[in-house]
């Protein structure tokens, strides 16, 4: 038995075999081959195991964007199938002798050329689809997918870390729990894991060997311990463990359908946190009050161009109608600093999470924007709506958002297309500027949302990706708690609701402070709603 130690990120045991995240370096270089039928053969094998890739990426896209907007799946699986691209790949190899990962890159090139040079621009369109499907493709032929979950039902999935993008291209039903090498408590991946309710631990600082690929392992996401091949003693133990938290899980439904408040009758909101439609059913099923963050980002993360407004529109309908009128907060794109889309082409920074992100690019780019704005609009009339500005410093920016997102209302109005008469609209204060002005911010909004994990972030001075000071990195620190309750204050002075939608709103040693500071909503993930409810319930305010 081989035991490893790290930052737990959430408390629960998980166990189940072990898998590996391989990222496989694409390489396209030519190279002369002497067996072109072994090299068409591995281009087959490639082709049909990217089809059918597509074909499991089409039902998730089903459950989450609906049918319209998962078609480009479809139409991606009828291009791997289309003889003219399989006849140039397999030309390539047989009469010039090429490697099958060059012959694709070679084929693809000269598709998309010539679909460039149509006049037609739905055909101009597919060049960036034939690139796609080659990508796949060619990673296949570079080393196979990152996770091949074919031979498991469920694994407990080891990597260094996951990027925002990578997580969105997992299975997560298939998830057991994560144990990563590198990463923080705050990082996307940490997130993910509290959302699924599954024992994560991060930042180990050890590489797990391929050997260890495909052993039992156990996550104890209470203490940080990982046991990897365990023995029968260790085995015994932890399921005594996973039993033992099965009933604490079973004991805190006695609050649910009750009310959050505290027994001298303070009452707070307790919302929780979506990353995308797939999360709804957790956050429906978690007796939550309503959503206080959902995400909009995954709907970038996850396309290989700019989604349409259809595809927003349908997203934002759905998580509306999935909450029966109870209030939805989505936040514009967040996109920026660790979390990268490819296509919108930004340009390398030495520090991009202070950088051209979030807001930032809303209001540099207002046409995109107001494709985003225009979509939330439309599918305003579905449900209780409200809309949150991220990275917000100033009230000029504020000013600048509302303004394009009135355009956007009198546009639609014009073209007799349905929407709310009203619409509430926040910010996230997650940086000091925003707190230290937030009495000028109140003014102009409705609510505040704080997100702890970026106010601590630039209160401190520390990057919340760098593992290396997360002994530093202290969301208890004073001055974030001070600029916390700063918030708070000015929002009542102005009459507007303040919550909190970062992973500080989760932590029960500070749920009686943030009520006594008047924070009147905690937005957490699903899994963490039952335990904040059952907190709140047993807090007295009035006892000192």
């Amino acid at each position: 038995m081989l035991t490893i130690t790290g930052k737990p990120v959430y408390g629960a045991i998980s166990i189940g075999p072990l898998a590996l995240f391989h990222r496989n370096t694409i390489s396209t270089a030519a190279r002369t081959i002497t067996d072109p039928e072994t090299e068409v053969q591995r281009f087959q094998s490639a082709r049909e195991e990217a089809a059918a890739q597509l074909g499991q990426l089409y039902e998730k896209a089903l459950e989450t964007v609906g049918e319209e907007d998962a078609a480009i799946f479809e139409i991606h699986q009828m291009m791997l199938e289309d003889d003219e691209y399989i006849e140039g790949v397999e030309s390539h190899i047989r009469e010039e002798m090429l490697n099958a990962e060059a012959a694709v890159d070679r084929t693809a090139q000269e598709l998309a050329a010539m679909f460039r040079g149509m006049d037609d621009e739905y055909m101009q369109g597919r060049a960036a689809d034939v690139l796609d499907i080659s990508r796949r493709v060619e990673q296949i032929l570079s080393g196979g997918p990152a996770i091949d979950f074919s031979q498991y039902d469920q694994v407990i999935l080891a990597a260094d870390d996951l990027a925002p993008s990578e997580t969105m291209q997992l299975d997560t039903k298939k998830i057991l729990g994560f144990v990563l090498s590198g990463g923080s408590a705050s990082s996307h991946t940490a997130i993910l894991a509290r959302n699924l309710g599954i024992a994560t631990v991060v930042n180990t600082g050890t590489q797990i060997h391929t050997d260890l690929e495909g052993k039992m392992a156990v996550v104890d996401g209470f203490t940080g311990t990982v046991y990897l091949d365990p023995d029968e003693a260790t085995m015994a133990v932890m399921q005594e463990k996973q039993k033992q938290a099965q009933a604490e899980r079973e004991r805190l439904e006695n609050v649910r359908g009750k009310e959050s408040v505290t027994q001298d009758g303070q009452k707070v909101l307790i919302y929780a946190n979506a990353g995308n439609p797939a999360d709804l059913p957790r956050v429906v099923a978690s007796d939550a009050e309503g959503i206080g963050l959902f995400r909009s980002e995954f709907l970038y993360l996850e396309n290989d161009d700019y989604p349409t407004e259809d595809q927003q529109f349908e997203a934002y309908k759905k998580a509306l109608t999935a909450m029966e009128g109870k209030r939805v907060v989505i936040r514009t794109m967040d996109i920026g600093a660790d979390k990268k889309a490819d296509y919108f082409d930004l340009d390398p920074e030495e520090n991009p999470a202070m950088g051209l992100r979030a807001i930032r690019i809303c209001l540099t780019r207002p046409e995109l924007f107001k494709t985003q704005l225009r979509a939330l609009c439309r599918a305003s009339v579905y449900g209780r709506l409200a809309i949150m500005f991220p990275m917000i410093i100033s009230v000029e920016e504020v000013r600048m958002a509302k303004a394009l997102l009135a355009e956007v209302m009198t546009q639609l109005k014009k073209e007799g297309i349905p929407c709310a008469e009203q619409i509430e609209t926040g910010i996230m204060i997650e940086t000091p500027a925003a707190a230290l002005v937030s009495d000028a911010l109140a003014k102009e909004v409705d609510f505040f949302s704080l997100g702890t994990n970026d106010l601590t972030q630039y209160t401190l001075a520390i990057d919340r990706q760098q593992t290396k000071l997360d002994d530093f990195f202290d969301p208890h620190h004073p001055a974030v708690l001070r600029l916390i309750e700063m918030t708070a204050k000015n929002a009542h002075k102005a009459g507007i609701w303040v919550g909190i939608c970062g992973e500080l709103g989760a932590d029960l040693s500070l749920t009686e402070a943030f009520l006594r500071m008047g924070i009147d909503e905690l937005s957490v993930s699903a899994t963490s709603v039952l335990p904040l409810r059952d907190k709140v319930r047993s807090l007295n305010l009035r006892k000192r």
